[in-house]
């Protein structure tokens, strides 16, 4: 693979998709027209509605640094909070609402969402899920590969410190990502294969395309892919974060990490590394930050706070190029404090313990969510 060395811009965007609830119940409430119009006159194309009616999915400009993202991710929510209060409604950023029904939504009536539930069927009408995506702007294909099989092996620290999904339909999964398990119910996804290069990745797309199976590249979903759309590779293995402060940590992880491979060069993960990623992945989704994560070079299991202060000191260089350190130090709060799945069940565990019966406890749980939503606005 030709790696070009002159330093890509690393520029930032971000994808971050939310639920509707209604401010009294909790329970998730379809988007009516006026609020999305509204939104669409203040926002323009940085808000759309998402597959089903109860989702909204907000996307920055193009960010040249952190603070940029911040100002333009603290624009969108704040607005997006405004108008739905004007609606009698709460945005919440889970990736899974804690007690509604997947039965109960529609489906937002788009082409590109009506085909994509004749296309799954079953698997299409559980997908009330939200995400966040990391687009950073590397210009050189050749080199967007190499960084995308590089990332891979750090996919799992992303998930386990974004893990905001621990409850489904009402019932707690014991798991700190349930998102993860509905999505990977869909078709190419879970990690990236790895990838020899550009030309690579256009072979394996085209061989899709011209039998029919996909109509272009944007029905790969993988956990990292480079987009379709923009000259960026895409980070999709997050959660959303309830929390924009949080959202902003692991943005400029993504960021920093990515600029740390390309500075230090290196060979591409091995397929012993990548079968112990796929290990990692599955101990992220299931135990967020209480468990421990597999170490690629001693190949033990170590806790996951000294993992992510490994973290922390191998992208230091770079955060302070890039303006992030602030930010990319604030992973060891998020490791102090918990993700925000065992927020969630802590908050229902308290409403339980004062005498709240199981719906009040799971409603405390949405009103938690609502004002973690503005909380750093």
């Amino acid at each position: 693979m030709s790696i070009k060395r002159d330093s890509p811009d690393f520029t930032i965007g971000i994808e971050e998709e939310y639920l509707l609830t209604d401010a009294q119940t909790g329970a998730l409430v379809r988007a009516p027209d006026a609020l999305m119009k509204a939104c669409r006159d203040v926002l323009g194309d940085q808000v759309s509605p998402e597959f089903l009616q109860c989702q909204i999915e907000v996307g920055t400009g193009v960010c040249a640094n952190i603070a940029e993202a911040r100002s333009d991710l603290s624009h969108l929510r704040r607005t997006v909070a405004g108008i739905a209060d004007e609606h009698g409604l709460k945005p919440i950023a889970a990736s899974c609402h804690p007690f509604s029904d997947w039965r109960d939504q529609s489906f937002t009536d788009k082409d590109r969402y009506r085909d994509l539930e004749r296309d799954l069927r079953g698997v299409a009408h559980r997908m009330l899920i939200c995400g966040m995506h990391v687009h950073v702007g590397i210009a050189d294909r050749d080199t967007r590969i190499d960084l995308c099989n590089r990332l891979t092996v750090y996919l799992p620290h992303l998930l386990a410190l974004s893990a905001s999904s621990p409850f489904w339909s009402g019932a707690d999964t014991g798991l700190s990502s349930y998102r993860l398990s509905v999505f990977d119910n869909m078709p190419r996804t879970g990690l990236p294969p790895h990838l020899d290069d550009w030309a690579d990745w256009r072979r394996k797309v085209a061989m899709l395309t011209d039998m029919g199976v996909i109509e272009d590249a944007s029905k790969i979903w993988w956990d990292l892919r480079p987009s379709e759309a923009y000259p960026t590779l895409e980070t999709r293995i997050c959660d959303v974060c309830p929390r924009l402060e949080d959202t902003l940590t692991l943005v400029a992880l993504v960021q920093s990490l990515l600029r740390m491979l390309w500075r230090t060069g290196g060979g591409a993960p091995t397929n012993d590394d990548l079968f112990l990623t796929q290990e990692n992945r599955w101990r992220a989704q299931r135990f967020g930050l209480r468990e421990g994560l597999i170490d690629m070079e001693t190949r033990r299991i170590r806790p996951v706070s000294d993992a992510m202060d490994d973290l922390i000191a191998l992208v230091a260089q770079d955060a302070a190029h890039l303006g992030a350190t602030t930010e990319v130090a604030r992973t060891t709060q998020i490791v102090k404090r918990g993700t925000a799945a065992a927020q969630q069940r802590a908050i229902r565990d308290r409403a339980l313990q004062d005498g709240a019966d199981r719906t009040e406890a799971m409603r405390a749980v949405v009103r938690h969510l609502a004002r973690e939503f503005t909380a750093d606005l």
